[in-house]
């Protein structure tokens, strides 16, 4: 079996569709209960629903050998992790946001709020700049509204969020998608069956872009 940590929610559903339209299907995942773990004796594959942060925690420790993670949490959490493949799937990027009209001050010491403390920093470091972060973990577009701090660092989607509270974004630190991730052992280990499954992918996503 090839175990397959796979993100709850609207990515998880994109990326099972996309599994399972190159032969990697697992119908009971369509049943309405709360089970968590799904198997296909048929196709050699489980999977495993989890919370889409930690997906790159079950592949780094063996618990599952792929797994499907956005780069955003990858970059954030530093995981040790084969990363394989581009899906495109949830396309966003991580942006600096502040206030309509804001303009930054130089000399004093720049606040920050957000929950992707690794990448904000070290965004600032490659620009040397002096910060203070402010450790969030929902409503982000609160903080410069009420002076909590100065910017934000988040994901950006559409940008209507922002919009919406008066934001706009100020710089593009990196762009986002899904991507496929394999653990070091496993892909030793289960060599053939993983890069079976990323030769198929592969060949998907060249032919939906072209």
């Amino acid at each position: 079996m090839l175990n397959i940590a796979l993100p709850k929610g609207r990515l998880g559903d994109q990326v099972y569709e996309l599994l399972d339209s190159v032969g990697y299907a697992c119908r009971d995942i369509y049943l309405d209960n709360r089970q968590l773990v799904f198997k296909n004796a048929e196709t050699g594959v489980r999977y495993f629903l989890v919370k889409p942060s930690d997906v790159a925690i079950y592949v780094e420790h063996g618990a599952a050998d792929v797994g499907i993670v956005g780069k955003d949490i990858l970059l954030e959490s530093g995981a040790d992790v084969y990363e394989l493949l581009d899906l495109g799937l949830g396309r966003c990027r991580v942006c600096v946001a502040g206030p309509q009209g804001y303009r930054e001050e130089p000399e004093r010491r720049l606040r920050v709020a957000t929950k992707f403390v690794n990448i904000a920093k070290g965004y600032y470091a490659s620009i040397n700049r002096e910060i203070e972060i402010i450790k969030l973990n929902g409503s982000i577009e609160l903080a410069p509204i009420l002076g909590l701090s100065d910017v934000i660092v988040d994901i950006v989607e559409s940008g209507k969020t922002l919009q919406e509270n008066n934001l706009q974004v100020l710089t593009e630190i990196v762009p986002i998608s899904a991507r496929f991730i394999a653990n070091k052992a496993a892909y030793k280990f289960k060599e053939s069956e993983i890069a079976t499954m990323l030769d198929k992918l592969s060949a998907k996503i060249i032919l939906k872009n072209n």
